[in-house]
C-alpha cells in the first residue's frame, strides 16, 4: 500500500515539474507547479460531449485506461515492502495491464471513424509494439539476475546478490526505463505533446474528440503512468535496506529527477522524423539485448 500511495502523490506533482523545467530552460516565467492539477480539476467539473458516430467503446476507454494503470500500480512494491498484489510472473501481468489501457484508447480512436485519429492510432500501436521487446528483455534480465519473477522479490534481492556489477545493471535499466516511459507516454523524441498538426500528431490526435470529465481521466492515467515508471526506476536504483524516511525522500528525489530529465529533453531535443522513430525504438531493444547477453556472460550462465 505504501508504494501505491507514494505513486499517487508523485503523480500530482510530476507534470508540474516538467512544465516548470521547460519554462526555466526557455527563460520564461511559465505556469505554476500546480497548473496541470488545476486544469484537471476544471475538466472534472465539465460534462463530456460525444459524437453520434461513436459507440460504447469510445465512452468507456478513458475509464479502462485509468483503471488499467491503477491495476498495474498494485503490482509495484516499495523497497522491501511487497506490492498489494504479488505472485510469480507478475511483471507479465503488469505489462499487459498497461497494454489493455493502450488497446482501448487505440480502438476508441478508430471508433470515431476519423481518418486522422485512425492514423494516430496506427502510429501509437506501432510504437508500443516496437518497444515491447525492450521492456520484456529488460525484465527477463532482472529476473535471471535475481532468480525471481515477481517485482516484489526481484527488487528486494537485487542489491543483496553480492554481484559487483549490480550498479552497472541498474544504470542501464534506469536508462531504458526512462526511454520506454517516453515512448509509452508519447513524449519527445517520438512524439511532441505541444504539436497540433494532425499529420504529425500521435497521442494527441487519438484523444482529439474527448472533452470534459473523460479527458480529465486520460490526463490522470498519463500522470500516474509517468509516476509508475518513476517507481520502477526508484526500485532499481535504491537499495532496500535504507532507513524508511530516507527511502521516501529518495523516492520523491528520483521522481523529481525523472520529471526534470523529461523537461530538459523536451526543451533541447527536436522530435524525430516519422521514419526515424522505428529505428530509434528498436535501438532500445538492442541495448536491452546487449545487457541481457552481458549478464549471461558475467554470471557464467552462457555455456
Amino acid at each position: 500500500m505504501t508504494g501505491f500511495i507514494l505513486i499517487v502523490i508523485a503523480a500530482l506533482f510530476f507534470p508540474g515539474i516538467i512544465l516548470r523545467t521547460k519554462s526555466i530552460a526557455s527563460g520564461r516565467k511559465g505556469p505554476g507547479l500546480f497548473q496541470p492539477l488545476k486544469d484537471i480539476a476544471v475538466l472534472l467539473r465539465k460534462g463530456s460531449v460525444f459524437s453520434i458516430s461513436t459507440g460504447l467503446i469510445f465512452r468507456i476507454a478513458p475509464s479502462v485506461a485509468l483503471i488499467s494503470v491503477a491495476g498495474a500500480m498494485l503490482l509495484l512494491p516499495f523497497s522491501e515492502h511487497k506490492a498489494i498484489l504479488h505472485f510469480e510472473g507478475d511483471f507479465i501481468m503488469f505489462a499487459y495491464l498497461l497494454a489493455l489501457g493502450k488497446f482501448f484508447m487505440i480502438i476508441a480512436a478508430l471508433d470515431t471513424g476519423s481518418s486522422f485519429e485512425g492514423m494516430g492510432a496506427s502510429r501509437e500501436a506501432l510504437y508500443s509494439m516496437l518497444v515491447e521487446p525492450a521492456f520484456f528483455i529488460l525484465l527477463a534480465t532482472f529476473a535471471m539476475f535475481s532468480s525471481y519473477t515477481s517485482f516484489s522479490v526481484i527488487f528486494n534481492h537485487f542489491y543483496i546478490t553480492g554481484n559487483d556489477y549490480v550498479f552497472i545493471y541498474s544504470i542501464i535499466g534506469a536508462y531504458l526505463f526512462v526511454q520506454i516511459a517516453m515512448v509509452e507516454n508519447s513524449r519527445l523524441p517520438v512524439d511532441d505533446p505541444k504539436t497540433h498538426l494532425e499529420l504529425t500528431m500521435v497521442h494527441e490526435v487519438i484523444i482529439l474528440d474527448y472533452s470534459g470529465f473523460d479527458k480529465a481521466l486520460i490526463h490522470m492515467a498519463t500522470n500516474l503512468k509517468f509516476a509508475l515508471y518513476g517507481s520502477l526506476i526508484y526500485n532499481l536504483l535504491v537499495p532496500a535496506g535504507w532507513n524508511t524516511l530516507l527511502k521516501i525522500g529518495a523516492f520523491f528525489g528520483v521522481q523529481t529527477l525523472f520529471a526534470v530529465i523529461i523537461g530538459i529533453t523536451e526543451s533541447f531535443r527536436a522530435r524525430n522524423k516519422m521514419n526515424k522513430n522505428p529505428k530509434f525504438i528498436l535501438t532500445l531493444t538492442t541495448i536491452a539485448l546487449i545487457a541481457f547477453m552481458v549478464i549471461l556472460i558475467l554470471t557464467e550462465k552462457l555455456v
